[in-house]
């Protein structure tokens, strides 16, 4: 019948960006017993919450992906909520299981972790040598902790929990708010504004000198299923499409798939943050038979082609 046949699988964060994708694979795999609550139902920065969402959801295999997120700006304003709230709901998650005698624990972890000057492409064996990028360390760090405990209590209890690395992940459903958003969903919305109001430039921070990967969620989702399923061992495993692109690249990609003609005026007193990120995915590909299947553009053309509609629809809906 399968390897979802008959377990139930408990989600933190399975109503976020992620989590929904992953549901939705889960299902596909024959899944059919899913608890996803909301984060208002239980809070995980309580020990006896997450005791209590185990309690209620009894799940043979726990999927955490409950993070608090953003981009740059959002992580230089918000460095000790982004440190305490990532790693105490990570810390009380895997010790509830613990206690609770769980069967398998998925944590999705950060490419933010790696050191900020990681040699390209990174490799998993590198993750420990340097500290993070600084405008996004204490996130970066606190999911790094959480490696810790699944390979401390692994060694202690036996309890068997893998850790995955994702790079930077967009698609549809993504946040496109421009105080707390990502990159992509920003620079969508920018260029998308400003074609509607016909405005002559935008603005991107840093230089564009800085480069990146981007992992389409559907395929994040695959990813995280499939490791769940098959993926036994301590070690942490990266996520990613294996395409690097400066910022720069990125931006002028965006105003061409959104039609938007203005200039682009970069604001060099912002950060770039890390200076280049790319990953290899070996690891992935060997241990449970994953690649990424979407190239960047393909995956741009949906998001922003959701986007519009998304735009669209709130716009009917103002105006009646």
């Amino acid at each position: 019948m399968g390897f979802w046949h008959n377990r139930r699988v408990v989600l933190s964060g399975g109503n976020g960006f992620l989590g929904s994708f992953v549901v939705e694979k889960l299902r596909e795999s024959g899944c059919r017993e899913i608890f996803a609550p909301h984060s208002r139902e239980y809070d995980l920065r309580e020990k006896a919450e997450a005791l209590r969402l185990y309690k209620d959801g009894r799940p043979d295999v726990f999927i955490h992906l409950a993070a608090v997120v953003g981009g740059i700006g959002a992580n230089r304003a918000n460095p000790g909520r982004f440190f305490y709230d990532n790693a105490v709901m990570g810390i009380h998650a895997i010790e509830a299981g613990r206690i609770a005698g769980l069967e398998k624990f998925v944590c999705a972890g950060t490419i933010c972790s790696y050191p900020k000057f990681t040699p390209i492409p990174f490799r998993e064996e590198e993750f420990w040598n340097g500290y993070p990028e600084e405008t996004n360390a204490p996130y970066g760090l606190a999911k790094k902790m959480l490696l810790v405990q699944l390979q401390a209590y692994r060694q202690q209890y036996g309890f068997n929990g893998i850790y995955l690395t994702p790079v930077n992940l967009y698609g549809p459903q993504d946040n496109f708010d421009l105080e707390s958003s990502h990159v992509i969903p920003a620079l969508i919305r920018k260029c998308w504004e400003a074609k509607d109001r016909k405005a002559t430039e935008i603005t991107a921070w840093g230089t564009g000198g800085a480069t990146r990967e981007f992992l389409y969620v559907q395929d994040a989702a695959e990813a995280i299923v499939l490791a769940a399923e098959k993926y036994q061992k301590p070690e942490l495993v990266n996520l990613g499409s294996g395409e690097e692109i400066s910022i720069r690249d990125l931006v002028e990609l965006v105003r061409s798939l959104t039609g938007y003609e203005g200039a682009v005026r970069w604001d060099a007193t912002k950060p770039d943050g890390q200076p280049r990120r790319c990953l290899d995915t070996s690891r992935a590909s060997t241990e449970f038979g994953w690649r990424a299947r979407t190239r960047l553009r393909e995956g741009l053309q949906k998001t922003i082609g959701w986007f519009e509609q998304e735009a669209g629809r709130k716009s009917r809906s103002s105006s009646v």
